[in-house]
């Protein structure tokens, strides 16, 4: 008999459908969710391309009476200004737009179109309305937070300019809290997966190239972090000769500065530690032992990466359909953005997120954000590698392939994009994890850790029985959570086992 466990919240309505259905229209309307909320096998043969369940989770952004009595104090103020530099590539700089737009809600200020800093790295100098669709930024958020193009004359045209009421902000990384109250996740969610929306041009090319890609079958995305800063920052080697590893090992003890975080880790230990990129023999390794056909369409986004393309060559070897957008692009397509690296991000971004199936090699700011925008538009195909246990087995030469492959697919059948609870662990990014907050779904109680009670699950029609592990002792009564099973389920019966 199956035992299944359920994630409860007694505090949480069960309403099979929290949001009015003109509000969950409005957000599938808006166009930037691409994604199709059809769980089960894609066009394309092979149990690689099959989704995984989304439990029903469905985008919701039902805001509270309170925010919306709040929104209309907020937008209408004329006295408090918050303006903001954001820095880092695009993805970074996405994140900290996110943030602005919430610290502007937070302060009941207007948010001044963020400024994004020159990339000392690439040269880009490209501004808001470059990378976003400005007009679609400032219409979503018409109701949460009033966006202005630049400070008012009150502000600018006095001698000196005057200061109160107007918030400069730098260095916004990563320095809010992951743990705010439940309007403003959902606020975090409608920035990032609604008003963030690709610049008209941007969006266009980005959706040809995925066209280009899907005319032929479903196809992998993969997200490759294996460029010389990428191996310097995270102090691992790419093992690719040993002339590569002493340049690599040069710079870092030339610049320490750049090392991220726990210094005092070896290589190898770092590697075990599931905290190094894999390389591109561990990701072809990884992908056929998940399945994945030899004629799998891959299209790989990210830079150059150390070594050039030809340390490419174990995954082109093993999966010989392999594209970027350059290959993928006509003659002068790219051209214009050659040197405007967030514009290239942005379409390997588009690309990506409308993948059947995607996987980072290594995190990072671009593969959480696809990892989050995927499970808000419907939980599509998210590998995520299990670094941490698989790296003893890849290690291991002398294990048979046929046992190798069984025990990596084991360790990543629930590392597929299914539905994770954000709230399971503190400090989880809501952007990277937007289940409960901006999801509808119906609920039951949070599982304690003991004296439970069964309950075993028959349908009318008698073809499935299904054990349900009932944990009541948070309940003051045993009726109340009957009842709402019930509501939840009315087409079963229960009866409780003897």
């Amino acid at each position: 008999m199956l035992r299944v466990w359920f994630d409860f919240d007694p505090i949480m309505p069960f309403s099979r459908n929290p949001c009015s259905v003109s509000e969950e229209n409005a957000l599938f309307s808006s166009g930037f969710l691409s994604s199709q909320m059809n769980n089960g096998e894609i066009d394309g043969k092979g149990e690689f391309w099959k989704q995984p369940d989304g439990m029903g989770y469905r985008p919701c952004l039902a805001f509270s009476q309170n925010y919306k009595t709040e929104s209309d104090k907020i937008v209408k103020d004329r006295s408090k200004y918050l303006l903001v530099v954001v820095a880092g590539g695009m993805n970074q700089q996405r994140n900290q737009i996110v943030d602005a737009v919430v610290i502007a809600r937070i302060l009941g200020a207007a948010l001044v179109v963020p400024i994004l800093q020159v990339n000392v790295i690439w040269g880009d100098e490209s501004e808001f309305s470059d990378i976003f669709d400005l007009d679609h930024f400032k219409n979503v958020l018409a109701n949460d937070v009033r966006i202005v193009s630049s400070l008012p004359s009150t502000h600018l045209m006095t001698r000196p300019i005057r200061r109160d009421g107007v918030l400069l902000l730098r260095g916004l990384d990563s320095r809010l809290s992951k743990d705010l109250p439940s309007d403003l996740q959902k606020l975090r969610c409608k920035v990032a997966f609604h008003a963030l929306r690709f610049a008209p041009h941007i969006s266009e090319l980005g959706n040809k190239i995925t066209e280009r890609m899907r005319s032929k079958g479903p196809y992998l995305a993969l997200h490759l972090r294996m460029e010389k800063d990428v191996w310097v920052r995270t102090g691992c080697l790419p093992g690719l000769t040993p002339d590569y590893d002493e340049m690599i090992n040069n710079e870092r003890k030339a610049r320490p500065e750049l090392l991220t975080s726990r210094s005092n880790m070896t290589y190898h230990e770092r590697k075990l530690a599931g905290l190094c990129p894999l390389n591109a023999l561990d990701v072809a390794r990884l992908l056929k032992a998940l399945g994945a056909p030899k004629s799998a369409r891959i299209y790989w986004a990210g830079g150059i990466p150390l070594g050039g393309k030809e340390t490419l060559l174990p995954l082109i070897s093993e999966f010989p359909h392999f594209y970027n957008k350059e290959d993928l692009s006509l003659p002068g397509e790219l051209e214009p953005f050659v040197k405007k690296a967030s514009v290239m991000a942005a379409i390997d971004y588009i690309v990506s997120e409308r993948s059947d199936v995607f996987m980072a090699s290594h995190g990072g700011n671009m593969g959480h954000a696809i990892q989050g925008h995927r499970a808000y538009a419907g939980h599509k195909k998210t590998i995520i590698p299990n670094k941490r246990q698989m790296l003893r087995y890849f290690m291991d030469s002398s294990l048979p392939e046929a046992e190798f492959n069984k025990i990596i697919l084991d360790l990543h059948r629930d590392s597929l994009g299914q539905p994770e609870l954000r709230t399971s662990k503190s400090g989880r990014d809501v952007t990277k994890y937007p289940i409960p907050e901006t999801s509808s779904k119906m609920k039951l109680i949070k599982a304690l850790r003991h004296n439970p009670l069964t309950f075993t699950l028959h349908k009318i029609d008698g073809f499935s029985e299904v054990a349900l592990l009932l944990y009541l002792p948070a309940f003051n009564g045993k009726n109340s959570l009957i009842e709402s099973a019930f509501r939840v389920w009315p087409n079963f019966l229960w009866r409780k086992r003897s």
